[in-house]
């Protein structure tokens, strides 16, 4: 038998590939589709179907992708929507692979027509429950995405299918949802690599209710909604183009990319200090692991992207920008930052001190304004610095009118990779006078602007 998890890093997206004899079923995959093919080639399976449990939104779907390449079928959640590939999943529809069973279950909520897996064993005894987004490790799927006007509907949907449907299977049914912690998909997922719908009933905080209102009061609430989800709605419809391989990026000198740059979108992925050393003018620095939780937000679908990168890291980049639905990857800066500077082309760089000297300055001169670009959960459970402005950094781009303009900026985050984000975006947008703060609170230490 044939069994593995395949998760796509930074977006917690979790997939799967489930085979014996000589047939195998993929549910949920990703755009580079690649490790599904060499997983089965590598167990002697053929890829026969493939599953969607809904619509997704966090990432572009790779169903088209590996049908392309596998010849596999296509099912899709969600039927009431107009697909333009595959063929509708009806509730209680099953799929044989060899001596196991996969049976599909209707578990509206999170979107209205989401579909979950269950697998059987070789006995025909229920085994494994691939959830999508209606149930993860220590949560349960969003449902605003919609709109918070049918929020409530889909929460009392949710409630009938985790209580009504799910759990009656027994605690010993093992859970494979389609996110692990630090997806978009849900505020509270648990790192809890494997789990059963027993640890779920006992563990997780939005299954301890006794009645259907108080479950809809901790369910339902409206998250932030990164602009490209928009995006990837469209194409997890229409069905996304078809790549054929993982792009292999033209590899540009300096005075091609300097051509190049003024109609694209330069994006640098390097660490926040080689960034803030030098960089190239109107570069937005992301570094490599924030790419895939980052771009989202900030570049566009509309331009090329030219990326710059430590060398060895563009294979990982350009995986993780398709995964977006990013395809106009253009090129990328040959020989790096060191090509650049031999070409004698221009760079610029961004100020950066250590928590302990900030916190130095603040104590000499109380002037320092200080942008702290920290989510709001961050700062109720490690700490607010006092008198700090705070603006999450993905919300930064719309409230820049609430940046000075006539101070030294000092930017903190935790780290300083958020913070090198933010100023990069800020740099792009006019302002000069602006400094990352390397580290986090653990070197904290000013008298006139304590933790609170």
């Amino acid at each position: 038998m044939l069994f593995e998890r395949i998760e796509s890093e930074g977006l917690a997206h979790y997939s799967y590939i489930i085979g014996d004899g000589n047939v195998a079923v993929v549910i949920d995959p990703r755009r580079d589709c690649d490790i599904y093919v060499d997983l089965a080639s590598k167990n002697g399976v053929r890829i026969a179907h493939i599953l969607e449990t809904h619509r997704n939104e966090d990432y572009t779907i790779g169903s088209l992708e590996l049908a392309n390449l596998t010849d596999a079928e296509i099912w899709h959640a969600d039927s009431e929507l107009k697909y333009q590939y595959g063929k509708p999943v009806k509730d209680g529809q099953t799929w044989e692979i060899d001596r196991l069973k996969i049976q599909a279950m209707h578990s509206p909520g999170h979107t209205p027509g989401s579909m979950s897996y269950l697998l059987h064993d070789q006995d025909n005894h229920p085994w494994i429950l691939f959830t999508g987004d209606a149930l993860f490790a220590g949560d349960v799927g969003r449902v605003d995405l919609l709109g918070m006007d049918r929020a409530e509907e889909l929460g009392k949907m949710l409630y009938n299918t985790i209580f009504n449907k799910f759990l009656p299977l027994g605690d010993d049914i093992i859970i494979c949802p389609a996110h692990g912690a630090g997806s978009v998909c849900g505020s509270g997922i648990a790192e809890r690599i494997w789990t059963t719908l027993g640890l779920e009933r006992r563990y997780n905080p939005k299954l301890q209710f006794d009645n259907q209102d108080d479950f809809i009061k901790k369910a339902v609430k409206e998250l932030e909604r990164p602009p490209y989800f928009r995006k990837s709605e469209v194409f997890n419809v229409k069905g996304a183009p078809i790549l054929g391989k993982l792009p292999v990026l033209k590899p540009f000198s300096p005075d091609e990319f300097e051509k190049e740059a003024k109609k694209s979108i330069v994006l640098d992925t390097r660490s926040d200090q080689d960034f803030g050393a030098a960089h190239i003018p109107r570069s937005l620095s992301i570094w490599l692991d924030g790419v895939p939780s980052f771009a989202g937000w900030f570049l566009s679908y509309d331009k090329p992207i030219l990326l710059v990168s430590t060398y060895g890291d563009l294979d990982q980049a350009t995986r993780y920008l398709i995964r977006l639905g990013y395809d106009q990857l253009t090129g990328y800066l040959s020989g790096g930052m060191h090509s650049w500077h031999a070409a004698g082309k221009e760079s610029i760089s961004i100020g950066m001190v250590t928590v302990q000297s900030l916190c130095k300055i603040l104590d000499e001169n109380k002037k320092a304004w200080i942008l702290d670009v920290r989510s709001e959960e961050e700062l109720e459970k490690v700490g607010e610095i006092s008198g700090a402005k705070n603006i999450h950094i993905t919300q930064l781009p719309n409230r820049l009118n609430e940046v000075v303009e006539d101070k030294e900026i000092y930017i903190f985050c935790g780290s300083a990779n958020r913070a090198m984000v933010a100023a990069s975006i800020l740099q792009n947008n006019g302002w000069r006078d602006i400094t990352v703060v390397l580290g986090g609170l653990q070197g904290w230490s000013s008298t006139s602007c304590p933790i609170k």
